[in-house]
């Protein structure tokens, strides 16, 4: 199944619109964000060069995205990261097992159609009744690069040199139909870093242009 990954600019021309397609979303996000002593999420004035335009900046498969969760648990528990040709039970294991480091994560405890990352620094995903019964927990920006920083080497990348990051979607993809397969380049975590590039690209321009990140 497709995942498309889009970035939400958190500026004023679409957070203060009454026609604001998120209004609802941010509104259970800051309340959770509140709730917690954190800032809401942040709202920027309007510059030359940034629109309330909702654009896709990533996609890829949601079984490759487990293929990098399960790199991730792995390198956090001290396990050897390996690839595999196909997610089986050691995955299921890992979840169960490593339940809380997973629901630590920003990567991991996220659900994979729905929910949010935005561009405010805290150290777990928070979650409430509402969101958990919607759209998942709320992860931060910061987060997520974090965590992609952290187990970037385990699948072949420099974090600090990564690769270019993959062209976005020309359109956007429906759940039920096959995303456009990673490239094949020659290495056995080929999934996990196709992955890992359209995460660290959203994650960045996320953190730059104070952007909001949604998965469909």
């Amino acid at each position: 199944m497709a995942c498309d990954l889009w970035l939400v600019p958190l500026v004023d021309v679409l957070c203060h619109s009454p026609d604001n397609p998120f209004a609802e979303e941010i509104a259970a996000y800051d309340a959770v964000l509140t709730a917690s002593g954190l800032p809401t999420v942040p709202v920027y004035a309007y510059m030359p060069g940034l629109s309330g335009d909702v654009a896709p900046i990533a996609g890829f498969d949601y079984e490759a995205l487990h293929f990098l969760r399960r790199a991730y648990l792995l390198q956090m528990c001290g396990l050897p990261v390996e690839p595999v040709g196909e997610l089986g039970g050691d995955y299921e294991q890992l979840l169960e097992m490593f339940e809380a480091t997973a629901q630590q994560s920003h990567l991991v405890w996220h659900y994979d159609h729905a929910g949010a990352y935005v561009p405010v620094d805290f150290p777990v995903p928070l979650a409430s009744d509402e969101l958990l019964e919607g759209g998942g927990p709320l992860g931060s920006s910061y987060g997520l690069l974090r965590e992609l920083e952290y187990v970037a080497p385990s699948i072949g990348i420099d974090p600090a040199n990564p690769p270019a990051a993959p062209v976005p979607p020309e359109r956007p993809t429906s759940l039920e139909e096959p995303a456009v397969p990673a490239p094949l380049d020659g290495g056995p975590f080929a999934r996990e870093r196709h992955v890992w590039l359209g995460l660290h690209a959203a994650a960045t321009r996320s953190l730059a242009q104070g952007s909001m990140i949604i998965l469909s």
